[in-house]
């Protein structure tokens, strides 16, 4: 995620205040809750290197956030454009006691948690594209106004990083395929508002998977993910490792977060990783 715009001063552009640290830490860290600690810094190279850096002195539970990132990194080393304090640019620090043959889901967790924290707190319509982007819809037309990144992190650690468009113009899109949630008309795009109950969501479903063993059916997270997915029901194509092509319906989710593509050849593949695209019907 990186900024096209400079900084400028924290005032420079009034319709995108600062975030106000002391209110969020007050309100989200307790001592019986999974926020450790919570900062904001005025900028960054990425809040997931500055974590992962220093992820084995760091408790679980610590959240960094950045009005703006320099040389932030989206899944496959892509940059994310955007202007400072337009977003939400901001990881968090998990140490799971859970099999580490399930952490796979921590970004899908993510991304239910994101989508349903912002759909209370934006009112906006959000959905989520297998693995890891949050979409909503403007003008009729799917477009991405989140992504999210899970990367391990020292001994015992995932750190977790969502980046989501929240003020961008449509002149300040760096893709058209971009959106936020400004475009998408949701009925709040108040920083704090929507920092806050997405870090509620994120600690309610992370509580529920880790009581579950990261059971994915026990804790909910798989019904949750499938019921919020665009991709389901899909024809998607699948850039796989290996620069191997896969295209056909994508039908479920299974236990280990994959998903399964029913083929042309009557089979169906469960991808683990790729580059997926939502194929449009044809007219």
């Amino acid at each position: 995620m990186t900024s096209s715009h400079g900084s400028g001063g924290p005032w420079s552009d009034l319709d995108r205040p600062p975030l106000n640290a002391g209110a969020l830490r007050r309100a989200l860290v307790r001592p019986d809750g999974l926020w450790a600690s919570l900062d904001v810094v005025p900028s960054t190279g990425s809040t997931n290197s500055d974590l992962a850096g220093r992820a084995d002195e760091l408790p679980g539970g610590t959240v960094l956030v950045a009005e703006e990132q320099t040389a932030g990194r989206g899944r496959l080393d892509r940059s994310w454009v955007a202007p400072a304090r337009s977003g939400l640019f901001f990881s968090v620090l998990l140490k799971p006691d859970v099999p580490v043959h399930r952490w796979g889901w921590l970004p899908l967790l993510a991304g239910v948690a994101a989508a349903t924290g912002l759909a209370k707190s934006a009112g906006a319509d959000l959905s989520l594209k297998w693995p890891n982007d949050l979409l909503v819809s403007v003008g009729g037309e799917e477009r991405k106004t989140g992504g999210i990144l899970a990367e391990r992190a020292g001994d015992h650690g995932v750190v977790v990083g969502l980046g989501i468009n929240v003020t961008l113009r449509e002149d300040e899109l760096p893709v058209p395929a971009a959106g936020s949630l400004l475009l998408a008309d949701a009925v709040s795009t108040d920083r704090d508002t929507l920092l806050r109950a997405v870090l509620r969501s994120l600690e309610q479903w992370y509580g529920e998977w880790v009581r579950a063993d990261g059971d994915p059916e026990v804790s909910g997270l798989q019904a949750a993910y499938a019921a919020g997915c665009a991709t389901l029901g899909r024809r998607v194509r699948a850039q796989l490792p290996g620069e191997r092509m896969l295209e056909g319906e994508a039908v479920a989710l299974d236990g280990d977060g994959r998903l399964v593509v029913a083929t042309e050849g009557g089979g169906t593949e469960a991808v683990s990783a790729g580059d997926i695209v939502h194929v449009r019907a044809e007219s």
